[in-house]
């Protein structure tokens, strides 16, 4: 089991590779909505990085290659924002509030490191809900390839967790 700092040190790369990746990709997405939130978004995670950084004092953290992976295939695949936005949503988001939670309930009696985690909770949530708002005005994707590719993606991250919990990757 990780310790409270290994663990706000991977919540604090988590952050960091998602707005890096979010804040490169939005001026190259194509649909106006999906580039404001795809840059809403990648703020939001900044700043969650910058309270994570503050907290551990981490100048420097390594990139989450499965990560950032998943992130810029996404945008690669659909230049229009809305497979980034998916990823954010179903596949990323979810996952993050999970390493979250066992954060929160298993890991730290610290008070200043329990109210991050809360807070990165929050904020993931909003943003979840705020995609969601921003892709209920968009055309539905009806394209059954792009949602092969949307399922890949999960598969990646899927495959990436199991095979780091077996100590095969970092």
């Amino acid at each position: 089991m990780p310790t409270n700092e290994e663990m706000a040190r991977h919540l604090l790369a988590c952050y960091d590779t998602i707005y890096r990746a979010l804040g490169e990709s939005a001026p190259t997405l194509t649909n106006d909505a999906y580039v404001v939130r795809t840059y809403e978004m990648g703020r939001a995670f900044g700043e969650l990085a910058l309270e994570m950084r503050e907290f551990t004092g981490a100048v420097e953290v390594p990139s989450v290659g499965v990560l950032d992976a998943v992130l810029r295939h996404a945008v690669a695949y659909d230049d229009s924002g809305a497979m980034v936005q998916y990823a954010m949503a179903m596949v990323v988001g979810p996952r993050l509030l999970v390493t979250l939670v066992d954060a929160r309930t298993t890991m730290t009696s610290d008070e200043t490191l329990l109210a991050l985690f809360n807070h990165g909770s929050q904020v993931v949530v909003a943003e979840v809900i705020a995609t969601g708002e921003v892709a209920k005005n968009q055309a539905p994707i009806d394209d059954p390839s792009w949602q092969a590719a949307a399922f890949d993606l999960a598969t990646t991250m899927d495959m990436a967790g199991h095979a780091e919990s077996l100590g095969l990757s970092r």
